[in-house]
């Protein structure tokens, strides 16, 4: 830890520690909300120096997977002009070939309609009502 990061950790439990006396031994309206003031800006100090401490440090600390950037996100400059470049050619080639490939124009729209009467039935005709009835048991003699 260097020598700002104990400065600011200090400060901040000093502030803390100070406003929360303050706020507790006085009476005042003004006094306690000075000394709660005093304690969250102590507070504020602390968290972000411990958070800078954090960052600054080679320790892998183990903290929620949401704070941390992905693996293999961070591009050096060169890294990410040439990943760049390498994106615009690819669009440009499959731009070149969608282009090459369009359909020819058409001179006259073409109506889908559905034919005037139904294509023939190709299947043997379904058994009269009477069949059906004749073949299938009644529900009261089972």
């Amino acid at each position: 830890m260097s020598l700002q990061h104990r400065w600011q950790v200090s400060l901040g439990i000093l502030l803390a520690v100070a406003g929360l006396l303050l706020a507790m031994i006085t009476m005042h309206l003004y006094l306690v909300l000075f000394g709660m003031f005093m304690v969250c800006l102590g507070l504020f100090i602390l968290i972000h120096a411990l958070c800078m401490v954090i960052k600054s440090s080679h320790v892998a600390v183990p903290v929620h997977f949401l704070l941390h950037p992905r693996t293999g996100t961070r591009y050096t400059h060169h890294q990410a002009i040439a990943v760049q470049r390498r994106l615009d050619r690819i669009r440009r080639a499959i731009k070149e070939q969608s282009s090459a490939v369009q359909p020819p124009p058409l001179s006259e729209p073409i109506e889908l309609s559905l034919p005037g009467t139904p294509p023939p039935w190709q299947m043997e005709p379904p058994p009269s009502y009477e069949t059906v009835m004749k073949t299938t048991t009644a529900i009261d003699q089972l």
